[in-house]
């Protein structure tokens, strides 16, 4: 474990900013003068509301009581092997993730790290670690201050805007070498292990890969990720989003999710048998993500743009069929060795929130391993030739988790409680603005 006061002194910190993740991913907490943290540390007096982790993406709350009335505080307690640097600050800044418990000792159960600790929770009782590998798409654009406008593609080294889609483009990915040159740098200086970036269909959309590991750490680093590319861009004066639909005309931005498992006890991949072949328990994990995934899909696509993404012919999936090398179906199996067979799940939104996607898709697949389940068979050609089998929208994917009692009891009956009712806060919300497409074509026509 890191020790804490001699981290900060070596580094000559002055502040240290103490984080912790809302349901919809977002960064809150408290920024505090590098003594006082540490005087915290001592009292266990570092707090915060829990109504923070009922907060909507919108900054309301839900009227109906899902948590204390009372609004009690709950401790935040640092998690010390998540201390790292802020190194866009010019002050030398610390920020640490932190777990948050009640006063009791017992963990919130409603956080989104703690969802993803009992899932990964499951596999452990089980002899088992599940790995994962994230990747993030996302568009950096221009500077946009009227929402009622239509995002545009920023001005590159080039001084021209992109006008076609380049994916995997070297000098298209190089436009925009000032960003990234930061990036990177930045990543560096927080230990978050990128692994490349590629150019994207999109104009202007790339990807990140992250190498793969721990399940929890890669949630923290992709977290930590979509923090620094933002600041990275408004430091050139551009803004990085990961809305799954940020443009019409375009293509929406995933996180796919590769996963793995391995035998804790001989570090043997659990997916593969012999050189070729798929292990039984890799078919049963298939199987869990292609019953379960529907029904936990706020997960996954938590917000009402998350699934204008999920369109056929759109480069997203829009059911849960499976194959090998196949870029049209929900779950892709990669050609790989032996050690590196694992499945990817290519449903989940760059929108979503880490630490719940990753829980979502372990636990989907965890039901799948332990109940002996028994996938479709693998499909060649285009999967946008069948049915759309995922929902369509927000509140469909709702009334399918508010109706699964096994994702109720894998995630947790609280969280799902409260998973539903911001997302229905936010969904009522939505449903009370009138849009331009109304204006434009209903006004005189109707």
């Amino acid at each position: 474990m890191v020790d804490i006061a001699a981290w900060l002194e070596e580094r000559h910190i002055t502040e240290v900013e103490c984080l912790i993740v809302d349901i919809n991913g977002i960064g809150r907490g408290k920024v505090l003068p590098a003594y006082k943290f540490l005087k915290s540390l001592e009292d266990d007096t570092l707090r915060i509301p829990e109504s923070v982790f009922i907060q909507t993406v919108t900054g309301d709350y839900p009227e109906e009581d899902v948590i204390d009335p009372a609004d009690r505080d709950v401790r935040m307690r640092p998690d010390h092997d998540s201390l790292r640097m802020v190194p866009w600050y010019d002050e030398p800044t610390a920020q640490v993730i932190c777990d948050v418990h009640h006063h009791d000792g017992q963990p919130v159960t409603i956080a989104a790290r703690q969802v993803l600790r009992r899932v990964v929770g499951l596999y452990q009782e089980r002899g088992w670690k599940p790995v994962v590998a994230p990747e993030l798409e996302f568009f950096l654009t221009k500077i946009n201050t009227d929402p009622d406008y239509p995002l545009e593609p920023p001005i590159g080294r080039s001084r021209r805007p992109e006008t076609g889609r380049q994916s995997f483009g070297i000098d298209a990915l190089n436009e925009f070498d000032p960003i990234f040159e930061d990036v990177y740098a930045w990543c560096e200086a927080q230990e978050i292990d990128v692994d490349g970036m590629t150019h994207e269909s999109g104009a202007a959309q790339m990807e990140i890969n992250f190498a793969h590991g721990d399940p929890l750490d890669l949630a923290d680093e992709a977290f930590l990720f979509k923090r620094t590319l933002r600041h990275a861009a408004l430091k050139h004066d551009i803004y990085a989003t990961f809305m799954a639909k940020p443009m019409e005309r375009e293509p929406g931005s995933s996180m796919h999710i590769h996963q793995s498992v391995v035998d804790v006890r001989t570090g043997q991949n659990l997916f593969a048998e012999g050189d070729e072949g798929y292990a039984d328990l890799f078919l049963a994990h298939i199987a869990g993500l292609q019953k379960y995934l529907p029904q936990c899909m706020p997960l996954l696509a938590p917000n009402v743009n998350s699934y204008r993404r999920l369109r056929r012919f759109s480069t997203a999936p829009i059911n849960v069929h499976w194959g090998t090398e196949n870029r049209t179906v929900g779950l892709r199996v990669p050609a790989s060795a032996p050690e590196s067979r694992r499945i990817e799940n290519r449903i989940a939104g760059a929108d979503a929130n880490p630490y719940l996607a990753i829980a979502a898709s372990l636990a989907c697949g965890y039901l799948g391993m332990v109940q002996g389940l028994e996938p479709t068979k693998p499909i060649t050609g285009s999967a946008y030739r069948l049915s759309h089998s995922l929902p369509t929208q927000l509140g469909e994917g709702l009334e399918k988790l508010a109706a699964s009692k096994t994702m109720r009891e894998v995630l947790g009956e609280e969280f799902v409680e409260v998973m539903l009712a911001v997302k229905e806060t936010e969904h009522a919300a939505y449903q009370s603005v009138i849009s331009s497409w109304e204006r434009e074509h209903l006004l005189l026509n109707v």
